[in-house]
């Protein structure tokens, strides 16, 4: 699909399937201009239209002669509508402007829209026509080509053209099956994606990785018959700068849960457990195309974590690349051991200034905050002041869970370091505590996303699985350090 702007004083129905109207319960917003055409002018006076916010309301036509028009929808908003609200009416509008086999449309934006409820707008359409269906023997070819947007707010669709195709890039690494997504096939993926958004890509085998010391991430991936990689993203949009930020992004390509096996329906999903990959491959690969004033390094430790006689054990004491020991409480909290040796590597070898990690880490973070908004630890104010802004932009939820360090002694061992999981109680806490052990000081966030990455159900912006979720946050985020 593709989305042109034009001012209001340009509009014209000519060519177009349908006419998409912003409406309260009282009124048509932006009636005023529109009214030249006898069609809409009757409609609108009818008042047949009444939509509640978050509703659309659609009316065959019969116009003929050049405009040759179908249809026309009503899209329900307040009277001061939020930017999300848009942002998912239009996702929703895109859906029925596909169902009903519309080729061309346009949407006319009242003067109060402001320029970044526009922007969310086209945002809302570009994610909303997303589909999935490389699996599938006869591929559905997209109806809708073109949306028009009538504006007169001075909005530019340069953002959300770069988020909207950043987020579905992420989806389509997520929905991929195991199959198609070995760790080595999400380097490639990666390196191809660095090519096309200049982004410097640099991969590194098993035997290297063992040479950086990483035991941690080993022990994780030496079950599975489909070896590690450790990918590297750089970007470095102010060279005059050296400060970098850290995006450490989970790279579990598939989570059996190791020894402390997942039960069968647990499994179904984990193909979806690299989705903190595919946010930081994505997030940075956005950043590069919109030429952020920024420098990033993006690791993901890409690895499976499966049963053979390989595979590390509940009981085990396995090294890290940062010196310390790690008792092995349980198999199946082996992100955050990953995580860990990604975090290390992203200090010692790219001298990163901040971390930022993301993760579908815990069951615990969706039984605390549901499936809809991501948890975050955060031990720097000044930081979480960033994340909690970009959050609000990219218009995804988040919410800050207790940094408590009183909680840290959950993870003590009586023979290592510490342990790899602090039990059941507050746990989506101290798995962020067990990677604050390894950042060295350094300002760190951790986004735990494992409820919001992926969607059974579907949603107005998300038919179903993969929701790209992260990827707007941390390309806000990267804005927010532009110098």
């Amino acid at each position: 699909m593709k989305l042109y702007l034009e001012s209001m004083d340009n509009f014209s129905s000519v060519g177009k399937d349908a006419v998409v109207f912003f409406t309260t319960k009282e009124t048509v917003l932006g009636c005023k201009e529109l009214s030249v055409l006898s069609a809409y002018k009757q409609l609108i006076e009818s008042k047949v239209f009444n939509c509640k916010e978050g509703e659309i309301y659609s009316i065959r036509m019969s116009l003929g002669g050049q405009e040759k028009l179908s249809f026309i929808i009503f899209a329900g908003i307040s009277e001061n509508p939020q930017p999300q609200k848009i942002r998912e009416i239009m996702g929703k509008t895109a859906k029925l402007l596909e169902k009903e086999k519309t080729v061309s449309a346009a949407v006319l934006f009242p003067d109060s829209f402001s320029k970044k409820e526009v922007m969310k707008a086209g945002e809302g359409l570009l994610l909303g026509s997303y589909s999935f269906d490389v699996y599938r023997s006869e591929k559905a070819e997209k109806s809708c080509k073109d949306i028009t947007l009538y504006s007169n707010s001075g909005a530019s669709m340069d953002t959300p053209l770069i988020l909207s195709e950043a987020i579905c890039q992420a989806r389509d690494l997520v929905n991929l099956t195991t199959w198609d997504l070995h760790p080595a096939d999400l380097a490639k993926k990666a390196k191809k994606a660095g090519e096309k958004y200049g982004v410097e890509v640099e991969v590194f085998k098993p035997e290297e990785i063992e040479a950086f010391g990483m035991k941690a991430f080993m022990a994780v991936g030496g079950g599975s018959d489909n070896l590690p990689r450790l990918i590297v993203l750089r970007y470095r949009g102010n060279p005059n700068s050296n400060k970098i930020l850290g995006f450490i992004g989970k790279g579990l390509c598939y989570d059996s849960g190791g020894y402390s096996m997942k039960p069968s329906a647990g499994m179904a999903t984990m193909k979806t457990d690299m989705a903190g990959g595919a946010a930081v491959i994505a997030a940075i690969c956005a950043a590069a195309q919109k030429k952020l004033k920024v420098n990033i390094t993006a690791v993901v430790a890409a690895c499976e974590n499966m049963v053979s006689g390989h595979s590390y054990r509940p009981g085990d004491v396995i090294g890290s690349m940062s010196g310390k020991t790690i008792e092995v409480d349980n198999t199946d909290a082996e992100g955050r051991l990953t995580l860990a040796d990604a975090i290390t590597y992203a200090i010692q070898k790219e001298n990163v200034s901040n971390i930022i990690d993301i993760a579908t880490l815990t069951g615990a973070a969706v039984v605390a905050l549901g499936g809809e908004i991501t948890a975050a630890v955060c031990d720097n104010e000044k930081l979480w002041e960033k994340a909690e802004s970009a959050a609000v932009k990219a218009c995804e939820k988040i919410w800050r869970m207790p940094c408590d360090m009183d909680m840290d002694k959950l993870l003590d061992s009586k023979i290592a370091d510490m342990k790899n999981s602090g039990g059941r109680p507050g746990g989506c806490i101290t798995a962020g505590l067990f990677l604050k052990r390894f950042t060295e000081g350094l300002p760190w966030l951790h986004l735990d996303i494992a409820g919001p990455s992926y969607t059974e159900k579907g949603n107005d912006l998300c038919t179903f699985g993969g929701t790209g979720c992260g990827v707007a946050t941390l390309f806000y985020l990267a804005k927010a350090f532009e110098e």
